[in-house]
């Protein structure tokens, strides 16, 4: 990882002891800024606003909004309305709802003067473990990435496409897209990713782009619309994303525009893979499409535009006519038929309910 992003983190306890910090994805890539959560509804505020975003980095933050509630008053009445809260900032990414059950289980059966200090060590170890778990991922895709290599001239560096930003800003660390690509830079294998803008908040313009060229990994930014066309092109050797949900049956959700690409590369023979932790996935659903949630975010975000202008300063512009209806949902869905494999922190596997229960056996009941 870059050594900047890796100094700063995405997350942080502060130093006094209790409260949060986190990077303000929103200001993102132009300016650098922490912000302080001090209690469990600002913890929310940032996961609705996604100043923190991304499936895994939502749980943690969600698991110390918790803490955070637990050090202002640690009542089951309190609890109780924090994990409500916290749980309906965002419906999609599964991460969430498992961070606040994992944390609810083991603070509540604690007395009430045990239960913040006990919730703030629970959120440390999620955080230190999805570090972990996301460089297991980057070692599995890595292999993927040297078997893909082998098949090209030596010369040529192997060509990348992602989409959205499924890197170490949407995590505690490595990211799950991103890891392998970090760990083929500290291997010497050449890299060359190509960056889908992802419309309408542009993640992959803003921030992967900004963590990957952070990193001095060799990058090209290109519109949405324009990965089909390279695909065609031949100029695309393995497309690679992250999910925010995976089912049973090894269906992913991710942001939207996913699925186009998933379809372009099954057109063109392009191997699409999936990479995410054992813990976005939902095993208690197997039909992405019918059953997994699809957050319907703001109008505003397709209608507008946030960036900055040639003095410097960040501004909002409006791209449609006044007044002009728009529809934004956050997700799609791929369904498993189009994914060529899943990556996880226990290995690789078949996109199917037995492929997935390969490598999870304990989530066979």
């Amino acid at each position: 990882m870059s050594s900047l992003l890796d100094a700063l983190g995405t997350l942080r306890v502060a130093a006094n002891g209790w409260s949060v910090e986190i990077l303000d994805q929103t200001r993102l890539p132009h300016e650098l800024a922490m912000v302080t959560l001090s209690n469990w509804q600002a913890a929310a505020e940032a996961i609705v606003t996604m100043q923190v975003r991304g499936a895994p980095l939502i749980g943690v933050t969600a698991a110390y909004g918790l803490a955070l509630a637990l050090h202002t008053d640690p009542s089951d009445t309190h609890l109780d309305q924090a994990a409500s809260g916290l749980l309906h900032t965002r419906p999609t990414a599964v991460n969430l709802r498992w961070a606040l059950e994992t944390v609810l289980s083991q603070v509540r059966p604690l007395p009430s003067t045990e239960r913040a200090t006990a919730a703030y060590a629970l959120a440390a170890r999620l955080a230190e473990s999805d570090r972990d778990t996301n460089h297991a991922i980057g070692v599995a895709g890595l292999e993927i990435f040297r078997s893909l290599a082998s098949r090209k001239n030596p010369d040529e560096p192997l060509r990348v496409m992602t989409h959205c930003n499924a890197g170490a800003l949407a995590t505690l660390g490595w990211g799950t897209a991103t890891a392998p690509m970090y760990l083929a830079q500290q291997a010497g294998l050449p890299i060359h990713v190509w960056v889908s803008e992802t419309r309408p908040r542009n993640q992959g313009a803003a921030l992967t782009a900004w963590e990957l060229g952070q990193a001095g990994i060799p990058l090209t930014v290109i519109a949405d619309n324009a990965a089909g066309h390279l695909m065609q092109r031949g100029l695309v050797d393995v497309v690679i994303v992250g999910a925010d949900r995976v089912t049973s049956a090894g269906d992913a959700a991710n942001k939207i525009g996913t699925y186009l690409k998933a379809l372009a590369a099954h057109a063109h023979d392009i191997p699409f893979y999936v990479a995410f932790p054992g813990t976005t996935i939902d095993w208690t659903i197997s039909d992405g499409v019918r059953q997994i949630p699809i957050e319907q975010r703001s109008a505003r975000e397709v209608t507008h535009q946030v960036g900055r202008l040639a003095s410097g300063a960040r501004a909002e512009v409006a791209l449609t006519p006044e007044g002009t209806a728009a529809r934004n949902d956050g997700f799609d869905v791929t369904p498993a038929r189009y994914i060529t494999g899943l990556i996880t922190e226990r290995g690789i596997c078949q996109p199917t309910t037995e492929g997935l229960r390969h490598l999870y056996p304990e989530a066979i009941r």
